[in-house]
């Protein structure tokens, strides 16, 4: 089966205000090292990738000690004002940087530190396994897991939340991240969305938007991404456990 090489691009230029923190939480502590460290790691050190690529906000004061403290070159890029943003000019650095636009890029999020090896090998070679074999090659993929929770419509009554329906969730996944395409389709699709006045939530939206039909690869319930403190706690735990048991 195909393992193809491919560039990561890492949007790093949110601010994560919903986390309440005194820095952005890319920038966090989790077991001695910040959190986007431990999200760069598992490419840091996969000999697929060929160039791990970053965006920052303007001014990242924060970023140069990071960046000394890993072991690899990094691809500095401007972020934007949104995700897609920062991932479009983080593409279009790339191709200056000698990227084709035949080349894989597997995007990931900063704010998801536990990401495993497995997961990116098995999303690698699913993706690249379809865009050989079908007759009209899929566009990527991204891993994703299916919903198992019962889940319920809310609606407002009074100061309350209620619940007035109960939503079927046969055929719903919850997209994670990384995200895998090639670097001119994505970036044709994230141009396109700019274009249109759209923002899409993640690369495989936009991809949709162009009638793309990414396949979804089933990822680990850990590769959680940190939005809330108690998010943040359980990243630490998930770390935590696999440094004890000898990973990472």
């Amino acid at each position: 089966m195909s393992d193809p090489q491919y560039w990561l691009v890492m949007p790093a230029a949110g601010r994560g205000q919903r986390l309440g923190a005194d820095l952005p939480k890319q920038y966090l502590t989790l077991v001695d090292r910040s959190m986007l460290e431990w999200a760069l790691q598992p490419f840091a050190t996969d000999v697929r990738c060929r160039g791990l690529a970053v965006a920052l906000s303007p001014g990242d004061t924060h970023w140069p000690a990071v960046r000394a403290r890993l072991p690899c070159a990094i691809i500095e890029a401007p972020g934007g004002a949104e995700r897609s943003d920062s991932v479009r000019q983080t593409l279009e650095t790339l191709r200056t940087r000698g990227a084709k636009d035949s080349d894989w890029v597997l995007v990931h999020d900063a704010a998801r530190p536990c990401v495993t090896a497995a997961e990116i090998a098995a999303l690698r070679q699913g993706v690249a396994h379809d865009d050989a074999t079908a007759d009209a090659p899929l566009a990527g993929g991204l891993l994703a897991l299916p919903l198992a929770d019962t889940l319920k419509r809310g609606a407002a009554a009074g100061a309350a939340v209620v619940s007035a329906e109960t939503v079927a969730r046969e055929g719903l996944w919850r997209a994670l991240t990384p995200q895998m395409f090639r670097l001119g389709a994505l970036l044709a699709a994230l141009r396109g969305a700019v274009a249109a006045g759209r923002t899409p939530t993640d690369e495989a939206q936009a991809m949709e938007w162009q009638g793309a039909t990414p396949r979804l690869v089933t990822g680990e319930s850990t590769n959680l991404k940190v939005t809330t403190t108690t998010d943040l706690v359980l990243a630490e735990g998930i770390l935590r456990a696999r440094l004890a048991g000898g990973a990472g």
